[in-house]
């Protein structure tokens, strides 16, 4: 990719322009006139400038109309950038917007599917969800491992083979700790920690695995494919003020009386930790675990399902133009956040549709269990039907006869009859033999329908 035009200096243009058009700048900065559409979706200088400007106005004096009605918006952060400048950020209607979108979907305040509800069924779209997560995430950061592959490896517990492969087991790992111990307070220790779980075995010094890059190293910048430097970040010698700092403001102990919403705290936090960039490799990664962790304190616990790598990796060169963006533009972090909440809106939305496809799959099954009558007796069928919804429970022969009042010996070879179909695995629990669903069931039974 190639770094977006950074904008002019606004303050130099007023400058300029209160020696040579003075009456136009008093009604530019009365009127700020030319400022909806562009405020509107918020768009940098690298996009405005190709944009046809108010009547009246060339592009520069535009620019000079909204910033000034940027400025006016502006709340500013208790973080700072490497010139000392506090971040800052505005809420313009599409941020306000997309935090309501946020709250209302991903903290649990609407119907959510009872698959993510029910503890019989929600571990297996967590763990699927968090594979992904790890896959993309890995991904986006080069692992060149197909997904199918990661998949397989990841469900079997197989080793990994690869420094690739590796990268993925340790993303899954880290995200597993996450929801662990997202009560916990941030420290810099533990995200150090974190940093050592999705790095381990991964980096060509395995001594930076789990620490910040130290005094006298020579500090990793942020290049682009051409060679091309994108991101210096600050000296080493400022980590350990600024990591400190960064824990303050996500654990909430920063604030100077101004409102962050939630949603915003961990995308900033998100951002920091790219532009501080304090780990020889692995930003990325940490970064986004951190952005789920702060999530997830905030109760917004349906985040623990959704994947946000997956857009990213779609969509690589948005991302890096999004942190550039704020970093050139006065350390403007909405254009930063705009771009994220877009991203978690559409993992959000891509959850809920995948949620529906797997109810309505499940629906589907469970009619067609139910009218298989001479493939299965009624309880068989309620016994699979149960089995979808609960995957993970077991059925003895006796509580399978107490439940639908039969002979012990008819329950017996109800369950024998279901093994034999490949549908139940039994083993012995002490002096009793317990049968319990396949892990794949729903395709054991969409293979029966079609054989």
């Amino acid at each position: 990719m190639k770094r977006p035009m950074p904008p002019p200096d606004v303050d130099g243009l007023i400058e300029d322009m209160l020696s040579s058009s003075p009456h136009k700048l008093a009604g530019l900065m009365i009127g700020q006139s030319g400022t909806g559409p562009a405020d509107h979706t918020y768009l940098p200088w690298d996009k405005i400038r190709f944009k046809k400007p108010p009547e009246g106005l060339d592009h520069e004096e535009w620019w000079i109309t909204i910033k000034l009605a940027r400025r006016q918006m502006m709340r500013r952060l208790p973080l700072l950038d490497m010139a000392g400048r506090h971040f800052s950020f505005t809420l313009p209607d599409p941020v306000l917007k997309a935090l309501e979108q946020i709250s209302r979907d991903a903290s649990g305040k609407i119907t959510i599917s009872e698959q993510v509800t029910n503890p019989g069924t929600r571990d297996r779209y967590l763990v699927n969800s968090l594979i992904e997560e790890a896959i993309h995430s890995s991904q986006l950061e080069g692992a060149a491992t197909s997904r199918k592959v990661a998949k397989d490896m990841l469900r079997t517990g197989r080793t990994p083979r690869t420094r690739d492969e590796r990268m993925i087991v340790n993303n899954y790992r880290a995200m597993r700790m996450i929801g662990e111990i997202k009560d916990a307070p941030l420290t810099p220790d533990l995200i150090c920690e974190i940093h050592r779980i999705v790095t381990d075995g991964t980096l060509d010094s395995p001594e930076a695995s789990g620490r910040s890059q130290l005094p006298g190293e020579e500090r990793v910048m942020v290049l682009a494919d051409d060679g091309e430097v994108l991101h210096v970040p600050p000296p080493a010698e400022e980590l350990p003020e600024r990591m400190a700092r960064l824990c303050r403001f996500a654990n909430g102990e920063l604030d100077d009386g101004s409102y962050v919403p939630p949603v915003l705290r961990a995308i900033t936090l998100h951002f920091m930790i790219g532009y501080d960039h304090p780990f020889e490799d692995g930003n990325g990664r940490t970064a986004r675990a951190l952005f789920y962790w702060s999530m997830l304190k905030e109760g917004f616990w349906l985040t623990e399902f959704v994947a946000i790598s997956q857009i990213l990796k779609n969509a690589p060169v948005r991302y890096a133009e999004s942190y550039l963006h704020s970093e050139d533009d006065e350390s403007d972090l909405t254009y930063f956040h705009l771009y994220q909440l877009q991203v978690l809106q559409r993992s959000i939305e891509n959850l809920h549709q995948y949620l529906a496809r797997k109810s309505q799959e499940v629906r589907e099954l469970q009619r067609k269990i139910s009218g298989a009558g001479n493939t299965f007796n009624h309880r068989q069928t309620a016994l699979l039907e149960h089995a979808l919804k609960n995957p993970g429970a077991s059925v003895t022969a006796r509580s399978h006869m107490t439940s639908h009042n039969v002979v012990y010996e008819t329950a017996r070879q109800d369950l024998i009859a279901l093994e034999e179909r490949g549908l139940f695995v039994k083993q012995r629990r002490g002096n009793t033999f317990e049968w319990t669903p396949v892990p794949d069931l729903d395709a054991r039974l969409h293979q029966l329908d079609e054989e």
